[in-house]
């Protein structure tokens, strides 16, 4: 695969940035994850707007998004694509001192890199986790690459059978997976945490809340494990419906509100790649 870095085309072997980039000393940066089905970017300008928000409340410079759009386009177009792939767009605050301050005078480092991405399992089984999200942390809302939290969630989910880890926050609320947002269904209502709550804004789910009529409300917990039905929603998942909750299993999987939404999100996508 090619690697564009900086307005560069490199050869993945050749893409490099260096051991200084404050991306790398303290994860310093943001990102989008961004599916490419047959070669064609799904919903890219609402990832890019997002990295944008989330560079802004990062306090790093405005990123060049029709740079990076065009970077992403020239990724796409280097090589033959995978049936589905995912595309990393990552934007950070370039060189800076080995510690916390930044070098307000270094330019920032743009990467978009792609790689295959197998398709999604029919259903998923999620384990809670004992740490909570901060919804009112520095972090909150944003999509940055500090990921080191999620790491040690979706391990301790794997460790447990699982394979996504579920958040709440610190008053108990339903958060978010490591990487994905959750919907629940209750009495024939599809529920979904609000941004209050802590949950990043995803792509996918602003696009289910939008197409499905899902409402945003603050839940408990444990409302995950009591639902009718549940699923994910997350860009290289669409939407995936929960299995079992801490290996117990919900009475559907998925069930007729899922189903509908799935197949809402397939028709909708289909007719606009850019929503």
């Amino acid at each position: 695969m090619t690697v564009w870095i900086n307005g560069e085309l490199l050869p993945d072997d050749d893409a490099r940035v260096s051991v200084f980039d404050h991306g790398l000393v303290v994860g310093d940066g943001v990102f989008e994850t961004i599916k490419v089905a047959a070669g064609v970017p799904f919903a890219m300008t609402r990832h890019l707007q997002r990295l944008r928000r989330s560079a802004l409340g990062l306090g790093l410079p405005e990123p060049d998004l029709e740079a990076i759009r065009t970077g992403a386009l020239e990724v796409v177009g280097a090589a033959e694509p995978p049936p589905l792939a995912r595309m990393r767009v990552t934007f950070t605050a370039g060189m800076a001192p080995l510690g916390s301050e930044r070098n307000p005078g270094s330019p920032a480092t743009a990467i978009v890199a792609m790689a295959a991405q197998p398709f999604p399992a029919a259903a998923v089984d999620v384990v809670t986790v004992p740490w909570p999200r901060n919804e009112r942390g520095a972090l909150s809302g944003l999509k940055t690459t500090s990921y080191g939290e999620n790491v040690r969630a979706l391990a301790y989910a794997s460790e447990r059978g699982g394979s996504e880890a579920i958040f709440g926050n610190t008053v108990g609320q339903l958060c978010e997976g490591t990487g994905t947002n959750v919907f629940v269904v209750k009495g024939g209502r599809l529920l979904t945490p609000p941004l209050s709550a802590g949950c990043l804004a995803g792509v996918t789910r602003a696009l289910v809340i939008e197409w499905s009529g899902a409402e945003e409300a603050d839940l408990p917990l444990d409302s995950l494990a009591e639902a009718d039905e549940a699923f994910l929603s997350g860009t290289t998942r669409d939407v995936q419906p929960i299995r079992n909750v801490n290996g117990n299993p919900l009475p559907a999987a998925p069930g007729p509100v899922t189903r509908k939404a799935a197949a809402t999100f397939t028709l909708r996508a289909a007719e606009n790649i850019d929503p």
